[in-house]
């Protein structure tokens, strides 16, 4: 029987999506002296976009900052950083139609990493991150029919932070002594603006 190329390449794609999962007990690729003080995960302000299951804010930062811990707290250098995110919204699939075109569940989320000893943000903007399941088997018929809610937190939270360390990976440069000494020359950041964010939460933090 001939296989159609809609189908060739969900299958490609699924073989991907095997190969692709990685291994939290080996090391981290490495980003230079780096490890995870706070994650502080706010969800307040959280929106649903479109038919979307509901979650609390305590549900997305119970998840969100356990996936992120067990990844990127994997670190272990002696330079401290913290992350703020922020949920700014969010769909979690409900069940409907088996079709391809089915919803799939997406998170969207803003973050800051913040310098504990220089007392600022690390990036110069807020990084925005869109965070969809991921096609598997599970997913590709809609994951509302096949996931409970919380099954969709998780696996969002999982690619959530894989997406986080990559960014951290692509920037590595913040990371090293010449930046580290740059950041110490600049006025720590005492003012901040006043809603749920995730800036303002992480420095609202104490230092370490």
């Amino acid at each position: 029987m001939a296989v159609t190329r809609p189908m060739a390449i969900l299958s490609a794609v699924f073989l991907i999506a095997g190969c692709a999962a990685d291994d939290l007990s080996k090391a981290p690729t490495p980003i230079g002296d780096f490890r995870l003080g706070y994650d502080i995960v706010v969800a307040d302000n959280a929106e649903t976009a479109g038919p979307s299951r509901k979650a609390t804010p305590d549900e997305w930062k119970a998840v969100l900052k356990e996936e992120i811990d067990r990844r990127i707290g994997r670190y272990d250098g002696d330079k401290l950083y913290h992350l703020g995110v922020a949920v700014n919204a969010y769909a979690l699939a409900v069940p409907g139609i088996p079709v391809v075109i089915s919803p799939k569940s997406v998170v969207v989320l803003s973050v800051d990493l913040w310098d504990d000893t220089a007392q600022r943000t690390v990036n110069a903007e807020t990084k925005k991150f869109t965070v969809f399941e991921g096609l598997s088997g599970a997913t590709v018929i809609g994951s509302g029919l096949t996931k409970t809610k919380e099954a969709q937190m998780r696996t969002l939270s999982i690619n959530a932070a894989r997406q986080i360390n990559e960014w951290l990976i692509e920037n590595k440069v913040w990371f090293t002594p010449e930046a580290v000494a740059a950041r110490a020359t600049l006025p720590p950041i005492t003012k901040i603006e006043p809603q749920p964010t995730a800036k303002a939460a992480v420095a609202t933090q104490p230092a370490n």
